[in-house]
């Protein structure tokens, strides 16, 4: 049935009426609208007017928010505006409406000093949870690899090799492609600033100690916080929203050893075996400007690193890399554990968990520089 707005003008002393009726629907929204804003208050009043809806027959959130519109319209007129003769079953939504957005939020001016203060103790706290969440998630994953090791039936072999061929095999195109290209920048910048000094071959000695202890595993961390990482926060957080995880704790299983404990192994078996090959592709790229740009020869440029570079810097490259691994791991499984209920908590934990991985990253990069320099490496 159409919707009807008729305005009905009373007598001295008796309220105005607009008697609304009909189909008060979504459906019907253009010509609610076109009846709406056809009404004319002619002058403010004080005078009772009554929005009479006995004659709807059909009500939905729309039609209901429309006559709440229309009573504050009246009503900032200066008319005494009420609904009349509302039936029973349009009672709730009626007064839904009625409550939605009434009064404005009061402003509340903080001082920036405060708010500053309460931004670092809000931050604080923050960071003081994540830790906590860190350690437990620790704690529950060494329990599952106890218990791994008493049953290795229960360890799901073939999931850590899928993991491991898209962490490691799958990343290797990207790693080789990003690897070579530092190590081309890194040897053209040496040449170039060496150079000045009549030292362009200490460029070899640059390229080669800083790709195999410092920028190769780093580098490659990076870049497996950012695929590796990301892919398993947004897996496991749309698991933890389509309630997947709740599944397997009802049946009995624990998700630490299902979901997280293959891929933290197979990120930590990646890892070191990515960094080898990430840093002779560095130092075939730095090579390769030191031929092209520098004018050394290939044989002149190994020799050269033969001579500067040893077991020991290519040991601490590869001794950080299932460290940093475990890290990226257990950060992206964390994240991916606090995802809630919407599709905005999942992008926003998947950026936090490649956020917080290259910092820890680099952070332990450091810790690590300044032990091995304690230990004489």
């Amino acid at each position: 049935m159409a919707p009807e707005l008729i305005f009905k003008d009373g007598n001295a002393g008796e309220p105005l009426q607009l008697i609304a009726s009909g189909s008060w629907t979504a459906a019907h929204a253009a010509s609610l609208e076109e009846k709406i804003a056809a009404i004319k208050f002619e002058a403010p009043g004080s005078r009772r007017l009554d929005i009479d809806i006995a004659g709807i027959g059909e009500l939905d959130t729309f039609g209901a928010w429309l006559l709440e519109r229309l009573s504050r319209a009246c009503i900032a007129h200066g008319y005494d505006a009420r609904l009349v003769e509302v039936s029973g079953r349009f009672r709730g939504l009626l007064d839904e409406m009625h409550a939605c957005s009434r009064d404005k939020p009061p402003l509340v001016k903080q001082n920036p000093i405060l708010a500053k203060l309460e931004g670092l103790g809000v931050a604080a706290t923050e960071f003081g949870q994540d830790l906590v969440r860190l350690i437990d998630l620790v704690g529950r994953l060494c329990s599952a690899i106890a218990l791994t090791f008493r049953h290795p039936s229960r360890f799901r072999f073939a999931s850590t090799i899928h993991h491991l061929d898209r962490a490691g095999w799958q990343a290797l195109p990207i790693i080789f492609l990003i690897t070579l290209l530092i190590g081309a920048i890194i040897a053209q910048q040496g040449i170039f600033h060496f150079r000045k000094f009549g030292a362009g071959d200490y460029a070899v000695d640059l390229i080669g100690i800083l790709v195999l202890r410092e920028l190769g595993v780093l580098i490659v961390a990076i870049m497996v916080a950012g695929r590796s990482g990301s892919s398993y926060t947004a897996e496991l957080g749309s698991m933890k929203m389509r309630e997947e995880i709740d599944a397997l704790r009802t049946m009995g299983l624990d998700p630490v050893e299902v979901l997280m404990l293959p891929r933290i192994v197979a990120l930590v078996c990646a890892m070191p075996i990515l960094t080898f090959f990430g840093s002779m592709c560095a130092l075939y790229g730095g090579g390769l400007v030191a031929w092209l740009y520098g004018g050394m020869s290939p044989p002149i440029y190994i020799a050269r690193l033969k001579e500067v570079v040893t077991v020991t810097h290519f040991e601490v490259g590869m001794i950080k890399s299932p460290f940093m691994a475990l890290v990226i791991g257990l950060v992206a499984c964390s994240e991916g554990l606090q995802v809630a209920g919407s599709a905005e908590s999942l992008g926003l934990k998947t950026t936090a968990s490649v956020v917080k991985s290259i910092f820890l990253v680099i952070v332990m990069d450091g810790f690590f520089a300044i032990f091995f320099a304690s230990i004489g490496m």
